[in-house]
């Protein structure tokens, strides 16, 4: 006879507290202190590190470092080592007595795999720890919250919860943030999707992925995209800053997909950065000296873009402009019962409201093109749809980067699938 699902969730609590032992607030001192990252603190930037990978953060993790953020890339590539081939195991056999389908058991070995993970990384620094839903949560309100309180209550005191801005996500966010979880909203490319998610969802952190953004206008030959990512990280930050000035939000903003050294010294001064181990180290070997580290939250930036034609053609400026139209969107939208809002609700009303570029209703064969082309979009491919202005270039990013995710999650999905068969 199978085992009550209502008490799956308590089970797998307790399996993954089983010998934890956090030492909240005792490790600062372990850590050894460096003045150039204490400076960038003192600028007033958090700083995270982007990995998941324990032995990559402890080469560069100091007391001015307080975050790490993993991903379903990150991930992966931890589960792909073979590390927690017999974790899984363990997780098959406290699964089977429940008699799952194939989905609930996909979904709650990603889970434990996150959290195991996650948790072993509070385990060695002490860190907040952004710990990241399963991709098939990305268009389900109900679940994205389920298993958002369920990241929380696995660990309150350290678990930043990531949900990916899609409408079920904005939607869930909101729901999530309003009962006290930290949220870090993820796959944010632009000042008015923040503006949007900072306003409606209201969670704890905010998005710019800047490098794919600089690779996007490279890859497609319309310049060298120097700036590009950094102008729409800046234009976000103002927009973010403004609105927790008028008290309408407390979200902050994230500056992430780092690619140079470089970019860490152009963009201090922002709310956080979430750093790849390789670009932190890069920053250290500038060899900069913490005076010549400054504030460049209102630095103008020449764009390394070839023609001023090619910002209108590809959209661009609907990374860092927040138009009017959008502020009045969001004024009828907060007028609304938000609550009682599907997300097809959300997609209608920003249509409605000459706003349906950035909440797309993207059809199949959409998908599988951003699919088949990966994180970064080809122009040629989307050229007719930014200039007729029924996408935005922000949306075609924000699509990638979830088809990109997706891929990343069916692999770890493969691997486990593969180690399951194989423990039977």
């Amino acid at each position: 006879m199978a085992k009550d699902k209502a008490n799956l969730a308590a089970e797998i609590q307790k399996f993954l507290r089983n010998g934890f032992k956090p030492k909240f607030g005792e490790l600062e001192g372990t850590f050894t202190s460096d003045p150039l990252w204490e400076k960038l603190r003192q600028l007033g930037t958090e700083l995270w590190l982007d990995t998941g990978s324990m032995e990559e953060a402890g080469k560069l993790w100091t007391q001015q470092f307080s975050a790490l953020t993993t991903n379903n890339t990150l991930l992966n590539r931890e589960v792909q080592t073979g590390r927690y081939d017999s974790l899984m195991a363990d997780i098959a056999g406290l699964l089977r007595p429940y008699e799952l389908n194939e989905k609930e058991e996909m979904l709650e070995i990603a889970f434990i795999l996150n959290a195991w993970h996650g948790l072993r990384l509070v385990e060695k620094f002490d860190a907040f720890v952004s710990v990241e839903e399963h991709t098939l949560l990305a268009n389900d309100v109900d679940l994205a919250v389920g298993y958002a309180k369920r990241y929380h209550a696995v660990c309150p005191e350290r678990f930043i919860v990531k949900i990916p801005f899609t409408p079920a996500g904005l939607l869930a966010t909101r729901k999530v943030a309003e009962a006290g979880i930290p949220v870090n909203h993820t796959l944010g490319f632009s000042a008015r999707q923040n503006y949007i998610i900072a306003r409606i969802g209201r969670p704890e952190y905010v998005n710019v992925f800047l490098g794919r953004l600089n690779s996007f206008v490279k890859d497609n030959g319309l310049g060298d995209g120097s700036y590009v990512g950094e102008w729409a990280t800046l234009a976000s930050q103002a927009a973010v800053l403004k609105l927790r000035q008028e008290g309408k939000t407390h979200s902050k903003q994230i500056g992430a997909s780092f690619r140079q050294g470089g970019q860490v010294r152009d963009l201090a001064g922002i709310d956080v950065m979430t750093i790849p181990p390789k670009i932190a180290a890069q920053f250290k070997e500038l060899g900069l000296s913490p005076d010549e580290v400054a504030d460049k939250t209102e630095a103008d930036y020449a764009l390394g873009v070839d023609k001023e034609s090619d910002i209108e053609e590809a959209r661009l400026d609907t990374l860092w402009v927040v138009p009017d139209g959008l502020v009045e969107c969001l004024d009828g939208l907060e007028e609304e019962n938000l609550d009682k809002l599907s997300a097809d609700d959300l997609v209608e009303f920003f249509a409605d409201h000459d706003c349906g570029d950035i909440v797309v209703p993207w059809t199949d064969e959409q998908i599988k093109i951003s699919t088949e082309e990966g994180k970064i979009p080809k122009l040629v491919n989307w050229k007719e749809l930014l200039e007729s202005k029924k996408v935005g270039l922000d949306a075609l990013m924000n699509l990638g980067g979830l088809n990109s995710f997706r891929m990343d999650q069916k692999a770890m999905d493969d691997r486990v699938r593969d180690v399951l068969s194989r423990s039977k």
